[in-house]
């Protein structure tokens, strides 16, 4: 199962970060390819991506556990959606520690493949690396704000 880990000390204090990543309304400022959140409630949201054409993709997400303000974690609801044929899991973790005046945020993304998708884990861990990168790039600008 292809696990991503990217970290990153952001200068912003827990409580600051805590309150952007713990509200999916704020993940358009910080998530990559996130247009715009629905159906937000404490067990999950909807989040509405952009492909590479422009075209959007609904995505579903459930919250596995949210222990403020140290730690986050997702789970991408499968049936149904157009990664369905690909993931058979997908969870993202997010991690927060005093780092000195800032905080160290660690995100870390397991997926299960399915099916033939298994033979491309490599450039799947590739792509989760540069999309957890991206998002670490997202949320220090949104705490810089």
């Amino acid at each position: 199962m292809p696990s991503v880990r990217r970290s990153r000390a952001l200068a912003a204090a827990p409580e600051v970060v805590w309150e952007l990543v713990a509200d999916p309304h704020h993940l358009p400022r910080w998530w990559p390819n996130t247009r715009r959140v629905e159906a937000v409630d404490a067990q999950g949201w909807t989040s509405v991506l952009a492909t590479e054409r422009g075209k959007p993709v609904r995505a579903d997400y459930r919250v596995l556990r949210s222990e403020r303000p140290l730690a986050r974690a997702w789970a991408q609801e499968l049936d149904g959606s157009p990664f369905e044929r690909i993931l058979n899991e997908a969870v993202t973790e997010l991690e927060l520690a005093p780092d000195g005046d800032g905080t160290r945020v660690t995100l870390v993304m397991r997926q299960r493949l399915r099916g033939l998708s298994r033979l491309g884990g490599f450039m799947v861990r590739r792509a989760t690396a540069r999309q957890l990168d991206e998002a670490l790039d997202g949320l220090e600008r949104a705490c810089a704000r």
